[in-house]
This record gives C-alpha cells, structure tokens and sequence, in this order.
C-alpha cells in the first residue's frame, strides 16, 4: 500500500496475499448475516418457505426448519460439508496491527512493525533525538572518568578531594542538562512517532518531512502536557520532603525518620503509577485528536477508566522490557569505558575517546527504547478506543475502502477525529476524573 503518493496497485504491500479479500462482487456487503440465502447448503430451503413439491415432510407432521436442506437435512448455514464449523472471517490487518481490539502480543507486534515498516521516521528520528540529548551528560561523564582515571590506576591525584569533586560536579552539570534537552526533545519525537503510527494503522507509510510538517502545530500542546503532567506526579515530593524535615526538626531519632520516609514512599510510588497510567494516553489525543492540555488529560482519563490495572500491566512490562533492552546495548560500552579510563589516565585522547564511546551507547539505547515506548502508548489508546468506542468498525470501514481504492490517502489521519467513533459512548465517554 502506497503512502499517499505512489502508484496504486491491486495488491497494497500490508496486506496478506492469502487473507481472503474483505468484500466480495461490487455492491455487495463485506460481511454476510448469518442464514443468508446464500450461505445455505445446495437445495436447501430458505427458513419460513415451505418445502418444493415432492418433498413431503417427516412423518410426525415435523417440518425440517427453514435452512435444512428436504429431506436430506442438509446441514445449517454457518456449516461447511460434513457439519464441520465455518471458522470466522480473519480480522482485517492492512497494516500493523489486526482491526480489532488488540491483546498484548498484537500490541507488541505492532510496535516491532512500526519500526520495521518506518525505520527513517522511527530509529532515525530517535537516533538524532538521541544523540543531541545524550552528549551533554556524556561529556560530563567524561570528565568524571578523567578526573578519577589516577585514581582507577592507584597513582595520586592532583588533589585528595579537589578532582573527584569536579568530576563530579560536571557529571552532575551534564546530567542535568541532557534531562532538560531530552525532555523537549523527547516531547516532539512522541508527537512525531505518533503520527507515524497513525498512518501505520492503515498500512501507509509517512516520511519524516511530512511527520514534522503534521506535528508541529501540537507542539506547543504537547509541552504544555508533558509539564503538567511532570508536575502532577512530582508534586507530592515536596510534601513527602516537607514531613521528614519536620520529623528531624523535631528532634526525632533516625528510626521515626526512616519509618516517615518509608511509609510515604510506598504511598508516593501507588500514586505514580496510578497518575502515570491515567494520564498516558493524553499524548495521542493531543497529536491525533488535535485536543488542548486539559482536555487531552480528560480524554485519556476517561479512556483508561474501566481498564486502569491492565494499561498499568502492560506500561510496567513496556518499562521492564525497554530496560533491559537498554542494558543490554549499554552495558558493553560502559565497560569499554572503565578499560579506556583506566588506560588513559586522564589523557586527551581518552577524554575524546569516552565521550564518543558514551555519546553511541546513550544513542543505541535510546533508537530502541523510545520508538517502543511511544508505540505502546499509541497502540494501548488505539486499543482502548475500539473498547470503549467500536473505533475498530470505523478502521474496518476505511480499510476497505482504502484497498479498494489501493492506496491510503493523507485524509485517513482525519479518521482519528472522536467525531468518528461508531459507539454509542462516541467523543463524550472520556470524561473528566
């Protein structure tokens, strides 16, 4: 299937050569309503029609029920040759994922595919977000490393305490500043993963000029959310904070300040994650729903209403699997890291040397885990909405008439509009907590 801009052809890639096509003849339904004439056996005679002349009924005065073939009884309609059951029409899948409410492998699945069908706008967006997020702390770890390299090899520093601390204060420096640019910069890139995935759905392909191009208006928006939301779930620290300096004002022993800190720890960690799961499904609505901050908060508040404890399962399995993943490319440069600093000793060279070594661990780390991250979200609200929504009658309906046409036009992403949903709770069912 083309990305809007291509040439049509009868077989749009996305679709499975051997998936029966979803619609039959022109001007025939999609979908067949059970005891249709059609469906019936050879001979069989329609349900409330009597029987042809020949064919007397059973002795008994029992008549066959209408879809019983006279008077061989046939077998009923939904049945193939030797009464075995008709499976159900496979659900249509023109892209990444089934049109139908999604488990947790399909939700998996589909992100794998959406880095595989746009690796440029997925891996190369993230890998440029990456590596601008992640050089600021990697050159104050390598300055850290540079300042304890005598002290990893046992010759004597400079200074007892001068040098670690300096090399501390510029790791500390460049962590901080590489949170505050990854943060806007990850703000954008989810906007723009996002979209990408929107157009996935249907199985069209979108370039990184045109993600940009639909994205950037939802910018503001999409900052605006990502600090509020910052500030929902890290408000109650200062109020945790507040309590322990009360306690050790008091004069309290260090047995009472460690049961404070313990007690509203446990409290804070049951309110993040409540507040997270609540609060992840407002990046789509700001991007695909083209909603305001409050207002996308509402939406995907009264979206994970109903389903919080399996979006809260499925975001912690996300968590556990980027982490590991992350581990996983990181931790063989980390070590590369520690034999450079040891060798160098604080030499240029291999100052130079671990900022690289650090710059492409942070970036292959990143290339994965934020494309996943971002794709779960946006496939558990897509999830959501055809639960909640019947949004997946509204997929179906578009994917059949996108094959038909043989490509997926731009329009489709006004498709995500809450105007569209076919359920009865339709853009209101989402509402405020």
């Amino acid at each position: 299937m083309s990305d809007g801009h291509g040439t049509p052809s009868s077989t749009p890639p996305g679709w499975s050569q051997n998936q029966p096509p979803p619609y039959g003849a022109p001007g025939q339904q999609p979908w067949t309503a059970p005891g249709d004439p059609k469906d019936a056996a050879p001979g069989a005679v329609p349900q409330g029609q009597p029987p042809p002349p020949g064919h007397a009924p059973p002795p008994g005065g029992f008549s066959p029920p209408g879809g019983y073939g006279a008077p061989g009884y046939g077998p009923p309609p939904g049945y193939g040759p030797g009464y075995g059951h008709r499976p159900p029409q496979p659900a249509l899948r023109p892209g990444i994922i089934p049109l139908r409410p999604l488990g947790l492998g399909d939700i998996l699945d589909g992100t794998i595919k959406l880095i595989r069908s746009n690796p440029k706008a997925t891996l190369g967006l993230s890998a440029v977000a990456a590596a601008i997020g992640t050089l600021p702390v990697a050159i104050g770890q390598a300055i850290y490393y540079r300042s304890v390299g005598d002290l990893l090899t046992g010759a004597p520093a400079r200074s007892d305490a001068d040098v670690p601390l300096g090399g501390l204060a510029s790791q500390l420096g460049g962590s901080i500043l590489s949170l505050v640019v990854q943060f806007f910069l990850v703000t954008v890139l989810t906007g723009m993963l996002t979209r990408v995935l929107g157009r996935a759905v249907f199985g069209g392909r979108i370039t990184v000029g045109e993600a940009w191009r639909l994205t950037r208006s939802r910018i503001g928006p999409l900052i605006g959310l990502a600090l509020l939301t910052a500030l929902i779930v890290a408000a109650p620290l200062l109020l945790i904070a507040a309590l322990v300096a009360a306690v050790l004002a008091a004069g309290s022993g260090g047995a009472a300040v460690a049961l404070v800190t313990v007690v509203f720890g446990l409290i804070y960690i049951g309110y993040a994650l409540f507040m997270t799961a609540h609060l992840s499904l407002a990046a789509p609505a700001v991007v695909l729903e083209g909603r305001g901050v409050t207002a996308a908060i509402r939406r995907s508040w009264g979206l994970v209403r109903g389903s919080f404890w399996r979006v809260l399962g499925i975001l912690l399995l996300t968590w556990i699997l980027t982490a590991l993943l992350g581990a996983v490319l990181s931790v063989p440069m980390e070590l590369a890291v520690v034999l450079v600093s040891v060798a160098g000793r604080g030499a240029l060279w291999a100052t130079v040397l671990i900022t690289i070594l650090l710059t492409v661990s942070g970036v292959l780390s990143a290339m994965i885990t934020y494309p996943i991250q971002a794709g779960v979200n946006g496939l558990l609200y897509t999830d959501r909405r055809m639960r909640a929504e019947a949004f997946d009658l509204v997929l179906q309906t578009a994917a059949v008439e996108q094959h038909r046409q043989g490509w997926v036009p731009s329009s489709a992403d006004e498709l995500w509009h809450p105007s569209h949903a076919a359920g009865p709770s339709g853009p209101t069912h989402a509402g405020a907590p």
